[in-house]
């Protein structure tokens, strides 16, 4: 099987650049047009870009550090893509959110890839600009095909794990698709759900 997992609310416990911008003091600012955006009332690209230009000026090494003082992996995360992964699956995760933050848990983690945004800088601080492959509503679905094409799989051999309105794209390409403490907009696209934060509940629906 190729398994898909979301990373922010899925396998970390939070939204990524909510915690961030906790750390540069525009939380309820960030949080407010997150929290819209995963319920899909705003537009994804516009939400995300909107965002990220509130953290500009934000020094780079600050952004490392809280990535490894704030940044915590849900419940049964390790164990669960450790065990996917010794039962013979493929497992990769696509992030809305930033491949500085996925790539610091890919090992942890152990995940046979990721695809994420960059949050571009200049002279070590963050310039409040974003980009990368996973910018739009419509991009894990265009992701799930491509690796359908690449690796050979069909969608009755995919399973989708994800939280927010952003993973509906990859819920269409895969025939079980797992809302983990997920939004309502997402649940109703769901075959299984998982209503407590402890992903080792994933393990007896694959």
């Amino acid at each position: 099987m190729l398994v898909v997992f979301d990373f922010d609310s899925t396998l970390l416990n939070g939204e990524s650049i909510d915690i961030l911008a906790k750390k540069h003091n525009v939380e309820s600012a960030v949080s407010y047009i997150t929290h819209e955006a995963m319920e899909g009332k705003i537009d994804f690209f516009e939400a995300l870009n909107k965002r990220v230009s509130l953290l500009e000026g934000m020094p780079l090494s600050l952004v490392e550090s809280c990535i490894k003082s704030d940044f915590i992996l849900n419940k049964g995360a390790i164990e669960c893509v450790r065990k996917l992964r010794e039962r013979g699956h493929v497992v990769v995760c696509f992030s809305g959110g930033f491949r500085i933050v996925v790539d610091f848990f890919k090992d942890t983690l152990g995940l046979n890839g990721i695809f994420a945004n960059e949050l571009h800088h200049k002279n070590s601080k963050l310039t409040g600009r974003v980009g990368g492959c996973m910018m739009f509503l419509d991009s894990k679905g265009i992701m799930m095909q491509n690796l359908q094409g690449i690796l050979g799989y069909d969608k009755s051999e995919c399973v989708a794990i994800g939280d927010g309105a952003n993973d509906l794209s990859m819920f269409a390409h895969a025939d079980t698709r797992i809302a983990f403490c997920a939004k309502d907009i997402l649940k109703q696209s769901a075959t299984h759900h998982i209503d407590t934060k402890d992903l080792t509940q994933v393990l007896d629906i694959i």
